[in-house]
Order: structure tokens, then C-alpha cells, then sequence
């Protein structure tokens, strides 16, 4: 679905633009045209793909979308692809993965947003609010598509660390051992999706200042420098998220094992002390003639309270080591 289509010239806005007259204004290289989709089917692809003259692979990997974040250069101009990482709302913080296509040229911005609940509207407001920056021209448009998708990781990167922090203040209590675990292994999978849209961007987006740069950017590096930095930020997040998680984890794995050998401890000495009792008994259970305990009157309360002494000595050794 069309959501703008707009030409620009010397950083303001020029005109409104029908689709039919878009090549138009591009051929004219005084200004750009900046369009924006939201969920574009195949023909209106084919059809931006028409008046703007874009590559065919490009237009392929975006009407199939799931694409893998990324920049490619066609000739002088570049198709990217960002993911939106957004929070489904009402549920149990579940992340919901979308994607902006981007194809950028000289004098030329198409943006494509896919499953994602956020508009880029503020993007355009931006923009036009800030004439002597958009009259760079489509490299600033891009910058300001990613920097607006980049800035939608923070608070999702923020709410992580908010959740790990509750996690582990109740790890350590017994009851909320199971649905602790639970949690951090969901924590674990988030984080995971959310690093799937940063690590491949940020490599993507370090081809965008320093060294060979395409030339539809080469005016606006600091600006893609910024980018790479907020990016940068985020992965070293995500990386002390997951190391932390995975030492709640192990700590967690500790506890239990901890827990089984206090378990196994005392079951031993339980085992010990029967074992005592088993012994007493099955000697004085033998049927023989000869023993002198059965003749002797006070042979078995002797026994009993003799089974019992050894019985409470274990005891009292068992629960001084803290067995018992």
C-alpha cells in the first residue's frame, strides 16, 4: 500500500507525486523522490521497479521478503534490508520480528515496511523539519530510516536487562527455582532474535563509512558512523545479557546439584543408621543354640536399648558433620 510519494528539492518538499509521473522527477536531477510502502505487493513492485528503474534481484529479494539484514550494491545505487524488532503488546513480552526494504539511488529513496506495527512518519516529519540535512538527499533519508529502526532496539535491549535483573533476585529462592529457569531460557531466545537483526546490520553498516563507501554515500559517513555506533552499543548489551544468563544458569544447575547432594547426604545417613539395626538384628535373629543372650533374662531389652544407643550416637555424628 502507497503511503507517501513525494519529491524534494534543496531540502523541502517539492510536490505530492502520482506514481505515473515518478520517473519524471527522477530524470529531472535537480531533486529526489522519496516513496514509502507498507506492506508493497508484487505489482506495486513491479511498478516502482518500472518508474525508478531498479534491479531485478533486488525487487526479487524484497516481494519474497525474510531477507537477512543487509546492504548490496547494483551499479550506483543499494538495496538494504533492516529488521524491526518490536514487542507484541498484551502478551508475555514475545518479539516480533518485521523488515524495512530500502532501495536508494542517486536521486531516489523507496522504503518497504513489512509486519511491523510502528510507521516511519516520524522519519519524513524529521526529515522535513531539518531542511539543511535533507538536502544531502537520499543518503540522509536512508540514515534517518535506520537510525529510526536502530532506535527501536534500545528500549526492547532495556526491558532484557529490566527482566534479567528480577530473574536474579529470585534465584535463589527455592520455590521459584522451575519457573526461574523457565524464564531465563525465554530471555535467552529473545535475546537471540534481537541479535539476528544487530550483528548482521552492524557488519552491513560498517561498509557505510571508512574506506571504499558508495558513492550515493559518501557525503553522509558521520552519519552512518552514528548508526554503527548505536548498533555497536546494542551488541555489547546483548552480549553481557547472554553471558549473564548463561551464568544464572549455571548457578541455577549448581544450586540443584547442591540440593541433590544434600538430599543424597541425608539419605545415606538414614541408610547408615537402619543398616545398624539390620545388623543388630539379624545377629541375634540367627537360630543357634548356643547364644548367651537368649538365656540371659534381661537379653532383650540389653539388645534393644543397646541398638538403640548405637542408633542415637550415629545420629548425633551424622547431624554434627550436617547430614542430618
Amino acid at each position: 500500500m502507497l503511503i507517501n510519494c513525494v519529491a524534494y528539492q534543496d531540502g523541502r518538499k517539492l510536490a505530492d507525486v502520482e506514481v505515473e509521473d515518478i520517473s519524471d522527477y527522477v530524470a529531472r536531477g535537480d531533486c529526489f523522490v522519496w516513496v514509502a510502502l507498507r506492506d508493497g505487493d508484487v505489482g506495486e513492485l513491479a511498478k516502482m521497479q518500472e518508474e525508478f528503474g531498479l534491479h531485478a534481484l533486488a525487487v526479487e529479494d524484497a516481494s519474497r521478503g525474510h531477507q537477512r539484514p543487509k546492504i548490496e550494491e547494483y551499479g550506483d545505487s543499494l538495496f538494504v534490508v533492516v529488521k524491526t524488532v518490536e514487542q507484541r503488546p498484551g502478551g508475555n513480552g514475545e518479539l516480533v520480528l518485521g523488515e524495512v526494504d530500502v532501495f536508494v539511488g542517486p536521486n531516489y529513496v523507496l522504503s518497504n515496511r513489512q509486519n511491523s506495527a510502528h510507521d516511519l512518519l516520524g522519519v519524513r516529519a524529521r526529515a522535513e523539519r531539518e531542511p539543511h540535512l535533507l538536502k544531502q538527499g537520499p543518503a540522509f533519508v536512508l540514515y534517518a530510516i535506520m537510525d529510526a529502526v536502530v532506535d527501536r532496539y534500545f528500549p526492547v535491549a532495556d526491558a532484557m536487562e529490566t527482566e534479567l535483573e528480577q530473574i536474579e533476585e529470585r534465584i535463589f529462592e527455592q520455590k521459584s527455582q522451575r519457573d526461574n529457569i523457565e524464564r531465563l531460557y525465554a530471555l535467552k531466545r529473545k535475546a537471540l532474535v534481537l541479535r539476528h537483526a544487530v550483528v548482521p546490520l552492524l557488519d552491513a553498516v560498517g561498509k557505510l563509512h571508512g574506506g571504499r563507501v558508495p558513492s550515493v554515500c559518501a557525503d553522509s559517513q558521520e552519519y552512518f558512523r552514528d548508526v554503527h555506533d548505536h548498533l555497536h552499543r546494542i551488541n555489547t548489551t546483548l552480549d553481557s545479557i547472554r553471558d549473564t544468563i548463561s551464568t544464572a544458569i549455571q548457578v541455577h544447575l549448581s544450586m540443584v546439584a547442591i540440593d541433590e547432594g544434600e538430599v543424597n547426604k541425608k539419605l545415606a545417613a538414614g541408610a547408615a543408621i537402619f543398616a545398624v539395626m539390620t545388623a543388630f538384628a539379624g545377629i541375634w535373629g540367627m537360630n543357634f543354640k548356643y547364644m548367651p543372650e537368649l538365656e540371659w533374662r534381661y537379653g532383650y531389652p540389653a539388645a534393644l536399648l543397646l541398638m538403640v544407643t548405637v542408633c542415637c550416637y550415629l545420629y548425633r555424628k551424622f547431624r554434627k558433620a550436617g547430614w542430618l
